[in-house]
This record gives structure tokens, C-alpha cells and sequence, in this order.
């Protein structure tokens, strides 16, 4: 499929032909047209925020990858996964992002295992700076989810590390208040972003997003370049916070391979969203802490154990939260590893699960797929070992000494196996 990317101001007549257009920074003024990021614009405006141009254009990069991943149905594909996008971006350094594109497809091809072709086209937004820009003095910015994960790393940082991190967060629904709520609690109330991409297109909507974290980071990017540490020319860190077994997420069988499993926060994938910040000169590190934790580790090892376990209860881990009334399923892979982590805690856990006794031998517990791929796996590696399981998915340029990262790997699995085995999953 193809498709334009491009602000309501942009000449829609150049181009190539394209099937979807798509309105960047505004509401779509035709039926059949889509839209994303209508509010961010007026958000930084009304902060009187001044981020890096390229920061600007890299979330314009974001949200039109965003709408494409959200416009192409995958079910209409030839295979049922694999989609052939062609996605035409407009941007305000036309020149820069078209010499780096290969990095930027190499990123997407590993993140959603696509066939994308990108092309940059001039004409994007670059709002003018505010007269008097405010440059916020904290020290770094981190993502916050609403999610177990993010809400360590937020304690974390401010308690172990005292460092005075901007949190800035996409909004979705159902996790909006517990963002609000962990950010006015930590450390004692912290700065705090709440962006959403609104991304909207015309036509059946595709529901798997394997390239949302891009529009994280972009978030994360734009408020960093926005900090006055940046401005003073010093580098800022994107804390990005994700357990490492997660952060790998190596498919629990072989009919998993590829995207079927999430990449989000994949050590090669944000390896590779580096190389374009510091081939445009953008001064921001990313840095996951957790890279090399399980998450057990990350609840037991957590600078505020108080706070923790008031709290871990409340945040958000399950892949189909929404769909279960905003309840945790209790049954997919985020939340088997969820409820690994609160038993290798040997703290309560307090969670509602939807699928709660995992026990029980039909089809929506113990026979349900993700339950069933969990076993598989531990069985798996326990009869042939945790080396030939992983395969090549740790082979890779940024990944010089696979060893730390298979350890973690074997790590968070013994986590998963004592979890099912006190579940009664057999």
C-alpha cells in the first residue's frame, strides 16, 4: 500500500500516486484522508518548549510510520503477516534523512519484518522557536507507561541514582490516571509529558503496532533536545526501562519468529534508532538500565520497596488489556511474565486476573496458546539446551558478546518454569 505523510499545508497534488493520505500535526479535513498528532504541535507551543529541527522531523518520521503500520491490514497480505509498504514523508531537511534511509529501513525491517520503501519529501513541519523558550532543568528524560517496568525505573533513578528525570508518557486508555498518579508520587511529584498520536485512518485499522515504540522514542527525543542540559550543549539520556528477557523477547517457538513477536525495546532495534540520533547530530543517548535484569530482579532489587509493593499491583503489563475491560488477562506472555516476576518477588500479587487458575486444562487456560508456548520453550530448553533454542537472534554487529544477554535469557525463563510449575501448568 501507499501512502503521503504530510502537514495540512503541504501541496497534496506533488508526489507520487498513493493510496491513503495522511495529515501530520492536524484533524484530516477529508473523509479520506487520516490523521495523527493533531495536539503535539499546540502541546510544545503552549510549554514554549524549543526542540532540536531534526528532533521535529524524526516524530513526523514517527507518526507517519505509526499511521502506515495502523492503515495496511496485515490479514490482506500475501503470507497474512508480511506487508509491502510505501510510505512518502514530508519532512524540513529532505536532504539529511534521504542519506541516512537505509539505517532508518534497517531499523523498521527489524522492528515490524515489513518491506518498507521510505521517501522523504520537503515541505514538513518545523515550528517557528517561541521569543522566550523555557529549557526544563532536569537532567534526563524517561519513559512512563503505566507498566511495571517504567514505574521501577522511575523509582529507581530518583532514589538510587538521584538523578531528576522528565517522564514523558503516550496516553492510552486506561492507563492516563496511572501515569498521572505515578508521576505525582515518585520522588515527590516529577515532571511529566502526556502525548498521544490520535493516529486515525480511514478504512479497517490493523491492531498488532509492532513499530509503536518509534513514537516513543520520538516523544522522548523531542522533550530531550527541549531540555536545558541539551541547549547547554551536554548529552541527555532517554532512560528507556524494559526487563531484559522482554527486551529480547526470543519467540517461545519457532512458529513465533520474526515480529509475531515484539521487538520494541530489542537491543539491535534501538542500537540502530542511535546511529540516526547521532548521525543527525542530536546530542541524546538511549540507554535501557534493565537491559540485563529479569524482571523478578527488577521488583526485588528496586531502591523503593515501600512504594513497590503499594503499588506494583496498579500498573499496567497485559497485551489485551483493553479488550478484557481493562482487566489483565493472566494468560498472555506479558502477563505470564508479570505474574514470574511477583513469585520470584515472593510478594503477594494482588492483580485481577481474567484467567486467573491456570491450572485448569481447556482451552482458555493451560491449552491457551501463549500459556501452551510458555511450556514449550522451558521444555524445550531444558532438553536441548538455551543456546541451540535462541538460535541467530542474538547475532548482530551491536551485539559483540552475546553471553550477558543469553545469561538474562536463561534467567528470565527459570523464572517462568518455577512460575508454572507452582501454577500447576503441566
Amino acid at each position: 500500500m501507499k501512502l503521503l505523510c504530510a502537514p495540512l499545508d503541504f501541496d497534496f497534488k506533488s508526489g507520487k500516486p498513493r493510496d491513503i493520505e495522511v495529515i501530520l500535526y492536524n484533524h484530516p479535513d477529508l473523509q479520506r484522508r487520516g490523521g495523527a498528532g493533531a495536539n503535539i504541535r499546540e502541546v510544545f507551543k503552549r510549554l514554549e518548549l524549543k526542540p532540536e529541527p531534526r528532533a521535529w522531523d524524526f516524530l513526523s518520521i514517527a507518526l507517519s510510520i505509526i499511521a502506515a503500520d495502523t492503515a495496511v491490514p496485515r490479514d490482506k497480505s500475501p503470507d497474512g503477516w508480511t506487508r509491502e509498504i510505501e510510505l512518502q514523508i514530508a519532512v524540513a531537511d529532505q536532504k539529511f534523512w534521504t542519506a541516512h534511509v537505509e539505517t532508518l529501513l534497517n531499523a523498521l525491517r527489524f522492528l515490524t519484518t515489513d518491506i518498507w520503501s521510505l521517501k522523504f519529501l520537503p515541505g514538513g513541519l518545523l515550528p517557528a522557536p517561541p521569543k522566550r523558550a523555557k529549557m526544563p532543568d532536569e537532567d534526563c528524560v524517561a519513559l512512563l507507561s503505566g507498566g511495571l517496568d517504567s514505574l521501577i525505573g522511575a523509582l529507581d533513578l530518583t532514589v538510587n541514582h538521584k538523578r531528576k528525570p522528565y517522564l514523558v508518557s503516550q496516553v492510552s486508555v486506561g492507563d492516563k490516571k496511572k501515569q498521572k498518579y505515578f508521576a505525582l508520587k515518585v520522588a515527590g511529584g516529577l515532571s511529566h509529558l502526556q502525548l498521544n498520536h490520535v493516529v486515525n485512518c480511514p478504512g479497517d485499522n490493523e491492531r498488532s503496532q509492532r513499530s509503536r515504540s518509534i513514537i516513543f522514542l520520538a516523544y522522548g527525543v523531542l522533550l530531550a533536545t527541549s531540555l536545558k542540559q541539551y541547549h547547554l550543549g551536554k548529552p541527555v539520556t532517554l532512560y528507556v526501562c524494559e526487563n531484559g528477557f522482554i527486551s529480547i523477547n526470543p519467540p517461545l517457538t519457532e512458529m513465533r519468529s520474526g515480529s509475531l513477536s515484539t521487538r520494541t525495546t530489542h537491543p539491535i532495534y534501538l542500537n540502530l534508532i542511535q546511529e540516526l540520533l547521532d548521525a543527525a547530530h542530536m546530542n541524546v543517548r538511549i540507554e535501557n538500565p534493565y537491559q540485563f535484569k529479569t524482571k523478578g530482579q527488577m521488583l526485588r532489587e528496586c531502591a523503593d520497596q515501600t512504594f513497590l509493593a503499594k503499588q506494583a499491583t496498579n500498573t499496567t503489563s497485559c497485551g489485551r488489556y483493553a479488550r478484557n475491560g481493562f482487566k489483565h488477562c493472566g494468560r498472555c506472555v506479558p502477563c505470564l511474565i508479570r505474574r514470574a516476576a511477583f513469585h520470584a518477588w515472593k510478594k503477594p500479587d494482588k492483580t485481577e486476573y481474567v484467567y486467573d487458575t491456570l491450572s485448569k486444562n481447556d482451552k482458555d487456560h493451560a491449552g491457551f496458546d501463549d500459556v501452551r508456548a510458555a511450556g514449550i520453550a522451558v521444555a524445550t530448553v531444558a532438553a536441548d539446551g538455551l543456546k541451540p533454542w535462541l538460535g541467530s537472534s542474538l547475532t548482530s554487529r551491536f551485539i559483540r558478546d552475546p553471553a550477558p544477554y543469553r545469561d538474562v535469557v536463561g534467567r528470565g525463563l527459570d523464572e517462568l518454569q518455577r512460575f508454572l510449575k507452582a501454577a500447576g501448568v503441566k
